[in-house]
């Protein structure tokens, strides 16, 4: 059977996705601005321009069977939800609608830990929004009985966004703030993850995907320095590392995040379980492209969701999914 993924925002996380799909499956990728490089060999591939000044044609959900959205809210709301909610719910055969949204939504809970059933506190607006996003989802899910899955990313890393990136420019940064962890999830993970739901769709389902390993970006950014064979940054500490505003607003929340629901319920064992995994990974990686003669290719910076990766220094994630649109 042809499956037809329509995604709003077709930037890190979406390629990373469509890289795992076979070629019974066609994509319609939208950006705001320049059309994104071709994906995996054998996948039929489209790409149109969206955002909210200029929505899709009507024509475009014609045959749409799953969709993913990564186009993050504003003050006005959520771009796809405002301009194209009633296109969606009218999709006689939509499967899975995949909505990515942001640990963030929690807010700070002092290091302790939180799930899927913890009350949502943002800290700030750009939390407030993710979380009113959900909402508006979720209802439209109930009201309407569209198949959304919610799925809460951590700080998100994987090849050309990792903490080897800021080690070898040499603007990595350790920050020292006593007690703070953040949790983090490998790009390939996150594909894992949304097929697994694709596979079990239970609509109205909320998932945190994070790892095993909540931990400091300072001891994320040393390990990959340590395998890069090279002197760890200093540790600078937090009042007196001249952090944007931005960058400050996201060590303003400390906890850790559970996976335990993406493990029991649909199965999944992550292929990166902790920050060690994942950097081993990468770094392997590039050394078979290094040995084949082949340069990395760049990946777009698709921003974390609520925390430091753990690849840019001191310049931590901005809200997730906001260069994917």
């Amino acid at each position: 059977m042809n499956r037809h993924l329509l995604c709003f925002g077709f930037g890190y996380s979406a390629r990373a996705f469509a890289r795992i799909l076979g070629p019974d499956w066609s994509i319609i990728g939208t950006s705001r601005d320049e059309e994104p490089r071709a994906v995996s060999a054998g996948t039929s591939f489209r790409w149109l321009r969206f955002d909210r000044d200029r929505p899709l044609d009507r024509a475009v959900f014609a045959g749409v069977t799953h969709i993913l959205i990564s186009v993050p809210p504003d003050e006005a709301g959520d771009p796809v939800f405002d301009r194209h909610r009633d296109d969606i719910a009218a999709i006689s055969h939509l499967a899975w609608l995949g909505y990515l949204s942001t640990t963030g939504v929690y807010g700070n809970r002092d290091g302790g830990w939180v799930d899927e059933n913890s009350e949502l506190r943002p800290s700030g607006a750009r939390g407030r929004w993710r979380a009113a996003a959900e909402a508006a989802w979720l209802d439209l899910q109930r009201e309407r009985q569209v198949p959304v899955h919610v799925f809460r990313l951590a700080g998100i890393y994987g090849p050309g966004r990792s903490p080897f990136d800021a080690l070898r420019a040499g603007t990595a940064k350790r920050i020292d703030k006593r007690g703070q962890v953040f949790s983090r999830i490998h790009v390939d993970d996150i594909a894992q993850v949304l097929m697994a739901s694709i596979v079990q769709p239970r609509p109205g389902a909320v998932y945190n995907v994070c790892d095993d390993e909540p931990a400091a970006s300072a001891d994320v950014i040393a390990h990959a320095a340590e395998l890069l064979g090279i002197a760890a940054p200093p540790l600078v500490p937090f009042e007196a590392a001249g952090l944007s505003p931005m960058a400050r607003s996201f060590y303003d929340d400390n906890k850790r995040v559970s996976n335990a629901l993406i493990k029991s319920e649909l199965g999944v064992s992550l292929r990166y379980p902790t920050y060690r995994d994942g950097l081993a990974a990468i770094l392997a990686a590039e050394a078979i492209q290094s040995r084949a003669g082949l340069e990395a290719c760049p990946a777009p910076r698709h921003p974390a969701s609520s925390a430091p990766a753990g690849g840019r220094g001191a310049a931590p994630a901005r809200d997730p999914a906001k260069e994917e649109g």
